[in-house]
């Protein structure tokens, strides 16, 4: 099977208009995000809570791509700021982009547009080490470079002391993104259609290092 036959179009999808197929995953990712902050969250220093959201902003990125992505996040926070409950916890209105959390979930933005930019770099076939680096720097530290310093401007604690207690998250955060490499593997090999995307032909070298 190629890798035309993969994707439902012959034009890769960073180069077409989205069409109704693509604006239906956005919503599905979208919800997928609401669904992962049912359990809600316990906060730590500072008041910022522990979630399972970024989870869903790992795979968004990763599976639709950096823009698509990005649309989807997008779609989460605008209902949240309308009013709806949709961050960890019940959490919504426009007050949750005035707190210490702010800045977190802003980078759901940025992080959905940093891992699919690595995990789809040159529109190559996304390979687990790509993956897993695309899950750690999007997923993880894109976020925090929003959340940090935000959060520090909130509370009014010092930067560093900020960045200091925000290391209880980087253990769970990890997991997160191992999960989110598993499960985007795993349907990389089970369904490549959801997708939606023509790879580049393999370069003549190995695609399993990464590059310098």
């Amino acid at each position: 099977m190629t890798e035309t036959a993969l994707g439902s179009s012959t034009t890769p999808s960073r180069f077409r208009t989205p069409d109704a197929t693509d604006l239906a995953r956005v919503a599905v990712f979208a919800a997928i995000v609401v669904v992962l902050g049912l359990p809600g969250g316990f906060t730590v220093f500072g008041g910022v809570p522990i979630t399972a959201q970024t989870l869903g902003v790992m795979l968004a990125g990763a599976v639709l791509g950096p823009w698509l992505g990005a649309l989807s996040m997008g779609v989460v926070l605008i209902l949240t700021a309308a009013g709806l409950p949709l961050l960890a916890g019940g959490r919504g209105g426009i007050g949750v982009f005035l707190g210490p959390s702010a800045g977190y979930a802003l980078g759901f933005v940025l992080g959905a547009i940093v891992i699919g930019l690595i995990v789809h770099a040159g529109g190559r076939k996304p390979v687990i080490w790509r993956t897993a680096i695309g899950m750690v720097v999007g997923g993880i530290v894109a976020i925090y470079a929003l959340g940090i310093p935000i959060q520090s401007l909130v509370t009014g604690l010092p930067l560093g002391e900020t960045a200091l207690t925000s290391l209880v998250f980087v253990p769970g955060d990890l997991i997160k993104a191992a999960i989110a490499t598993i499960v985007v593997s795993t349907l990389l090999r089970a369904y490549p259609r959801a997708f939606r995307r023509v790879w580049a032909p393999k370069r003549a070298e190995s695609d399993t290092l990464p590059l310098p």
